[in-house]
């Protein structure tokens, strides 16, 4: 089973920081490395402000997150990549050869789900609290298929 999971978007300070900050709140039935990454990060960068108003409202963290980019370490050992959208996850492949495809996944589908993660990236307040629900939704899924392993 898994001993971390890495999940990734485009920019390393939105969807992939709220999926990282839920799945450390509802939290597996063992100790598990969490991290979020962006492929395109070119400097350290703030939560999204949006992102963040919406993590304050559910009560999880938000000090000091900041955006990072995916490296080949973070593929290394029993780690479980998550995208958010399928191109997420070529571009994974794509950047990484060393990247086992068994272990690059897009979030909803590994979990059962068929809609990929929506970037809400310049909507609306609301659109960012979909985004946030949804990962909710799949991250408890995904709670429950990481307990099932232990």
């Amino acid at each position: 089973m898994y001993n971390k999971i890495v999940f990734v978007a485009e920019s390393g300070n939105c969807r992939e920081s709220m999926a990282a900050a839920i799945l450390k709140d509802i939290s597996p039935n063992r100790e598990i490395e969490i991290a979020a990454k962006g492929l395109v990060v070119l400097f350290p960068e703030p939560l999204n402000q949006k992102a963040e108003a919406v993590m304050i409202s559910n009560g999880l963290p938000v000090e000091g997150i900041l955006s990072s980019a995916l490296t080949a370490e973070d593929l290394a050992g029993d780690t479980l990549v998550l995208t958010m959208e399928e191109k997420q996850r070529q571009k994974v492949l794509e950047m990484f050869e060393e990247a086992a495809p068994e272990h690059v996944r897009v979030l909803t589908e590994f979990v059962g789900d068929e809609l990929e993660i929506i970037d809400p990236y310049g909507g609306t307040l609301q659109m960012y609290g979909l985004c946030y629900e949804t990962l909710v939704v799949s991250i408890r899924k995904l709670v429950n298929i990481l307990n099932e392993g232990v």
